[in-house]
């Protein structure tokens, strides 16, 4: 009696897709799927945050501290912003989230890290495109819009966000008490990442010390490609790399180092 052959794994490359496939999928179920309104949330989230912004800096101002358009001044700074804050989170829960699967040999943990960070990530690009997009038609702007210095400014936000996330995806898990501090040392975030005002209106002595920030620089390299007479002379590019290569390197070391304890805790 002759026995069928046993079918040989796919190759790495291969199986890695598609776990990684089935991670998106299951996220998307999750997270989008089971919400009224779903993707539509994400949307509006952002615009709800750039009209706020818009009406209270309208009463108390002019003019923004840059151009004509409050909606456009806001918008350039909240994006970056929300799309930071959503991607390195989703990320640091990569493996909390996905820890039953991670016991599958066909799943490892980079997988579950790829995953969330693909999936938010072009969700936010998607919502930059949409938001800035509506805001340019509905008030009429004529932008001069420098693409090279906006695709720069969203490769360092993903860089930061993903190394920001991978780190604190080894320390959530590792040390519970960690997300609950890091949640404090978040909140005043919003105020120090250039959302609402620019670094160089700021005091001398203030603006030395919110050049540490790297989404500081970030969100000026976003403004000068939407704004061509803005110079920006704070944006160190090569800073926000350094930040970003230093904490995700040590992040990732310590995920490959203690993966397999932090699958059991």
């Amino acid at each position: 009696m002759s026995f069928p052959a046993a079918q040989r794994p796919g190759p790495p490359r291969f199986r890695t897709f598609r776990s990684i496939s089935a991670l998106i999928l299951r996220e998307m179920s999750t997270r989008y799927g089971r919400s009224p309104g779903g993707y539509l949330w994400v949307i509006l989230e952002p615009v709800a945050g750039v009209a706020l912004l818009t009406l209270i800096f309208t009463l108390i101002s002019r003019t923004p501290p840059l151009g004509v358009s409050f909606p456009i001044f806001y918008a350039t700074g909240m994006l970056p912003f929300t799309a930071y804050v959503a991607i390195s989170g989703l990320v640091a829960g990569a493996v909390q989230f996905s820890r039953a699967l991670l016991n599958y040999p066909a799943v490892s943990f980079m997988d579950a890290l790829l995953a969330r960070f693909l999936l938010t990530s072009v969700t936010h690009i998607l919502v930059m495109v949409l938001v800035l997009t509506g805001i340019v038609m509905i008030y009429d702007l004529k932008l001069i819009i420098q693409f090279n210095y906006v695709f720069a400014a969203i490769g360092l936000l993903l860089l930061l966000a993903f190394s920001i996330g991978v780190a604190n995806c080894f320390l959530f898990t590792r040390f519970p008490l960690w997300q609950s501090f890091w949640n404090i040392l978040n909140r005043p975030l919003f105020l120090l990442s250039g959302v609402f005002f620019l670094p160089e209106n700021l005091p001398e002595g203030a603006r030395e010390y919110i050049v540490w920030n790297p989404l500081i620089h970030i969100t000026g390299l976003m403004r000068k490609g939407f704004y061509p007479t803005y110079d920006a002379p704070y944006v160190d590019t090569i800073y926000v790399m350094g930040v970003s290569f230093i904490v995700g390197s040590l992040g990732l070391w310590f995920l490959i180092r203690y993966h397999k304890d932090l699958a059991l805790l």
